[in-house]
């Protein structure tokens, strides 16, 4: 496992915000060389730590859009069987492992209430998950 400095973190926060940004910007933002960045770049896609690189569609151009989060309860010690199942859901975008009432965070995406309304029914289906709550992201603010 990568043991991430300060640098490796701001590196990351710079990709956030645009993981096209080039590696010349990149270093210059951090004030190191390019052969830095790309070193850095190498050994934390190499470790892991960066699985991917995807861009983000502004809410107002994708209007079609269903977005939500779903609250999951999961019954005993199949946290790990759920975990495995939802990952094959490929409207899942993000799993989150919690503490307090909920055992899980699902970020879900789909294109339409029809396919929003199957896609739960799918999920409440999945053994071991015994109690959920879902809530539909209507707009967001940017931070």
């Amino acid at each position: 496992m990568t043991t991430l400095d300060d640098l490796d973190r701001r590196l990351l926060a710079l990709l956030r915000v645009n993981a096209r940004e080039s590696v010349a910007s990149l270093a210059r933002e951090l004030e190191v060389t390019r052969s830095t960045v790309t070193a850095r770049l190498d050994r934390l896609v190499h470790s892991g730590t960066v699985v991917g690189f995807s861009v983000r569609v502004r809410e107002d151009r994708d209007p079609s859009s269903i977005r939500a989060i779903a609250l999951l309860e999961v019954e005993g010690r199949s946290t790990d069987a759920v975990i495995r199942k939802l990952r094959g859901f490929s409207e899942v975008h993000a799993l989150h492992t919690t503490n307090g009432g909920w055992d899980l965070v699902a970020e879900l995406r789909t294109d339409s209430l029809g396919n929003f309304d199957r896609l739960l029914g799918r999920i409440r289906s999945v053994d071991g998950i015994v109690n959920s709550e879902t809530s539909l992201l209507l707009s967001s603010v940017l931070v």
